[in-house]
This record gives structure tokens, C-alpha cells and sequence, in this order.
């Protein structure tokens, strides 16, 4: 049987009978058993549940009732997201043991929207990386290419979306974690607005830039998952009252034009340092994609954006610093016996982290120390603010912007990981979108050097719904979707 490759196709087949429930979670089942268990997998899922996923589809099938948004959809969670009685690792050996207590919003939200978990897939250890190598679990590839990365820190979603081993995953975007594997995998991902998706029962990396988001085969597969996990929780302070959209009214549709939108350009990320000379022509040609489909096209120029990345990894490593203060061997981890706290402080966090994390408490800790807050800390979260009120004014003049996803493509295994800075810099044209809190949808558009690359829209803070909308018409007019079915599938 033909595995459906969107959520809307698999569910007209659930509706009108033509597979079961148990049928689809199957053949999902067998393609992970194939594509992502041992030497020769690509390694997405750290951890299944096969058993309860047959036992909710068959439960579904006896209902015979398939009207909730997501019923029979199966589906992953990134590995930072709490699903009761899963383990909810980080990626790290400090939480390789711990089995989460209680389900997180998102988690709760999709199996009430009656989706199927097939389990949970890998990260960088906490979230913290670009490449998805800083997982202490194991080794995720990229399906497109096993010798290269797939993209961090949601890499582990990114790879299992893109070989059709589940029809979504729910990823984590911190400075640009669903965005750039996304593309460098050939699917799409959003990046909401912060807030738009309740954190509770997720594992931090930096708590004001955190977000949750899909990453999916299709724009319209995202928008789909969107309405399900978006909206004001109670247990998620950050979580505004702002009503949910029928995000899909606006991407199942046909339409086929941009007439009337006025899309911007940044100028810094156009001729930024290091952008890959065929990355930029193929960014160019989407330009001219948007044009032709009727866009106007103005160019904006974001002067702060130099700022950006010095600002940002200021911020997000204080705040990690203060968020890791908890893995203290005694809670979580474990240790031999020890004389004093400062030694089990010391063998904990010595053994049990990754050097990136290792990396991220030392450079937080050294930002928020007396004699440096002033200096780092504070000076970096009012260039935050200047950087937020010049996105809040370009979006006066635009509906959208438009812009490279990361510097280049998909790069080898192990070719960055020994230079954290030229790992950084990775993140050079996403990280602003958690700085300013506004959201960004990453599409493909073609292939680059032999591997998938795109684009991605922006938008100001909760204009979901425009973004979907353009990257729904981009999508279409690209038709990477097929490139991907032919060679996935």
C-alpha cells in the first residue's frame, strides 16, 4: 500500500475507509523499522512506543469515528517535550534515565486531537546545537545524504519528517532549531510567535527565546498541527489570550498568486559574510519566484542585525547557565559517592554534560557574574529591544520578509564541530527572529551543492496566518514536494 505523504491525504483515507488506523500506523512502523534502526539508519527515534500506538489505532478504528482534527495521524516528539511515562532525555547523559511524570501541554493537546505517537526523536543535548552532534544518545544522519548533518537541534524530527517516518514531529526553535533543519532537510517548519505555543512540560534551553513548533512534509501540514497546539495555557504564563485561526483555511486552498503583498528583503542578510555563493543565487531566483507570482518586493535595510549574534548568545547562555543550575547529581544524574556538595557538584556536571553544554554554563555564568552583568548581560538585552523595535518597523512598511535560512547547505559530519564559533554562525540569519519574538516558516525551494535548501518567511508577532498563506503559494510554485516524494519515499 502507497504511504500517504500529508496529513490531508491520510486523513481522507481514514475517512473514507480506504486504510485503517492500524493500517497506517503500520506501514509508518515498518518504514521506522527500515529506515532508522541500526548501522545503516539514519537514527531519528531515540526511543518508541509501537505498542500503545497500535493499541489508540485500533481503538479508533472500533469507534469508527475519525472526525477529531489529527485522529489515526502518526507522529514524534522532540526529545525535550515530557510525554508521561517516556524518557525525556535532552539528548544528554545527565537525564538518560529519567522517565517523564506528567505530559506536557503540547502532548496533552495532540493526543486529545486523537494523533498517534510513534515516539520520541533525538537532539542536540539540550537543544543547544546546529548539527544535532551534541546528542550524548546517539548519531542522527541526514536521509538525503548519510555523511551529512541533519540540522540542530531539532535533527532528530527534521530526518524522520523528511523519510516519511511519521507525518509530523513537534520541534523546539530557540535560535533557529526547527528552522534550519528543516532546510536542511526539504521539509517545512514554523517557528511561532513567543508564546503562540504553551511551554509547559518542555525542557529549557533559554526561556525567553523558547518556542514550540511543527516541522512537517507540507506548509498546510503545519498549519494543520498549528490549530491544534497553539493558544493561552494556564500553566504557561507567556501564553496571551489572542484566539487560534483556522491556519488551514488559508493553506488548503489553490490559490496561486501574492498580488498584493508587499514582501521585504533584508540587505545585511543579502550580503552578509560567508553566504554561500550558491546559496545567494538560489535566494535570488526565489525573489524573482515571488515577483512573478505577483509580490512586491521592497528592500529593508535591518542595520543591527551585525549585533545579532554577540547578543544573542550572550542572552540565551545566561539564561541556560541559570536553567542547568538544577542538574545537580542529586535530582537528576548520579554519582559515586562524594565528601561534600562542592564534589558532587563538581563529578555531576563534569561527567554527566557535553562540552557545549559545559561551554554554555561557563560563558553564562562568567555574563551574569558581578563586575560583568552591566557590561554583557544588561548592555545585550537592551540591543535586544532595539533589535525587536526595528522588526516592529519594517513590519510597518511590509507584510512579510523574506530571507536566507542559514549560510550555506547541509555540511558534513563532523566538519564544524571543533569550532564552536563557525558553529554559531550557522545560526546567523535565524536567531533574530527569537530575539525580536516574531515568527518564521522554512520552505524548500531546490537543491544546492546536491542537498535541499530554502527559504524562509518571517512575520510580525502572531501573523501566523500571512506567512502560512505565502509560504503556502511559494511551496506550490517551487514543488520541492515532489523532488522529495521521488527520492524519500
Amino acid at each position: 500500500m502507497t504511504i500517504p505523504t500529508t496529513i490531508a491525504q491520510a486523513k481522507k483515507m481514514l475517512e473514507t475507509k480506504e486504510i485503517t488506523a492500524l493500517d497506517l500506523t503500520n506501514l509508518f512502523i515498518q518504514r521506522i523499522e527500515k529506515f532508522d534502526a541500526g548501522e545503516n539508519g539514519i537514527g531519528a527515534y531515540t526511543e518508541t512506543c509501537f505498542d500503545i500506538a497500535r493499541k489508540q489505532a485500533e481503538k479508533l478504528d472500533a469507534s469508527g469515528d475519525f472526525s477529531k482534527p489529527l485522529a489515526g495521524i502518526p507522529y514524534s516528539l522532540k526529545d525535550v517535550v515530557s510525554k508521561k511515562g517516556m524518557k525525556n532525555t535532552a539528548g544528554s547523559k545527565i537525564l538518560e534515565n529519567y522517565i517523564a511524570p506528567h505530559d506536557a501541554t503540547v502532548a496533552k493537546k495532540l493526543e486529545d486531537s486523537g494523533a498517534i505517537l510513534l515516539g520520541k526523536v533525538n537532539t542536540d543535548e539540550f537543544t543547544m546545537g546546529s548539527s544535532c552532534e551534541n546528542s550524548a544518545i546517539q548519531k542522527t544522519v541526514n536521509p538525503w545524504n548519510y555523511s551529512k548533518v541533519p540540522g540542530g537541534s531539532s535533527g532528530g524530527g527534521s530526518s524522520s519528517v523528511a523519510k516519511y517516518l511519521g507525518l509530523f514531529s513537534i520541534g523546539t526553535d530557540t535560535g533557529g532549531s526547527i528552522r534550519q533543519p528543516a532546510n536542511f532537510c526539504g521539509i517545512s517548519g514554523l517557528k511561532v510567535s513567543y508564546g503562540r505555543v504553551s511551554r509547559s512540560g518542555i525542557i529549557s534551553y533559554a526561556s525567553s527565546f523558547d518556542s514550540i513548533g511543527p516541522l512537517a512534509p507540507t506548509v498546510d501540514c503545519c498549519a494543520r498541527v498549528l490549530e491544534i497546539i497553539a493558544g493561552h495555557d494556564e500553566k504557561d504564563a507567556t501564553t496571551p489570550e489572542i484566539e487560534v485561526s483556522q491556519y488551514s483555511s488559508v493553506t488548503s486552498s489553490d490559490e496561486k498568486t501574492l498580488a498584493g503583498k508587499k514582501i521585504g528583503v533584508i540587505k545585511e542578510f543579502t550580503e552578509a559574510e560567508g553566504l554561500d555563493a550558491e546559496i545567494k543565487k538560489s535566494f535570488e531566483k526565489s525573489i524573482e519566484t515571488a515577483k512573478k507570482l505577483g509580490a512586491e518586493i521592497v528592500e529593508i535595510s535591518l542595520p543591527l542585525t551585525k549585533y545579532a549574534i554577540p547578543t544573542y548568545y550572550l542572552l540565551v547562555k545566561a539564561e541556560a547557565s541559570t536553567n542547568l543550575a538544577r542538574y545537580d547529581g542529586i535530582r537528576f544524574g548520579s554519582t559515586s559517592e562524594c565528601e561534600n556538595l562542592d564534589e558532587q557538584y563538581l563529578k555531576t556536571r563534569s561527567e554527566f554534560f557535553g562540552e557545549e553544554v559545559k561551554r554554555a554554563i561557563m560563558m553564562g555564568t562568567y555574563t551574569l557574574s558581578a563586575g560583568y552583568f552591566d557590561a554583557y548581560y544588561l548592555k545585550a538585552c537592551k540591543v535586544r529591544t532595539l533589535i525587536k523595535q526595528e522588526y516592529d518597523s519594517a513590519f510597518e512598511k511590509v507584510d512579510a520578509l523574506i530571507a536566507p535560512v542559514s549560510p550555506f547547505s547541509a555540511f558534513n559530519i563532523g566538519e564544524k564541530i571543533d569550532d564552536p564559533l563557525t558553529m554559531y554562525l550557522a545560526d546567523i540569519f535565524t536567531v533574530t527572529a527569537n530575539l525580536a519574538g516574531i515568527c518564521g516558516l522554512s520552505i524548500p525551494t531546490e537543491k544546492v551543492n546536491d542537498m535541499p535548501s530554502g527559504v524562509q518567511i518571517l512575520g510580525k508577532a502572531f501573523t501566523e496566518e500571512t506567512i502560512l498563506e505565502i509560504g503556502n503559494v511559494l511551496e506550490k510554485e517551487f514543488g520541492f514536494t515532489d523532488v522529495r516524494e521521488g527520492e524519500m519515499v
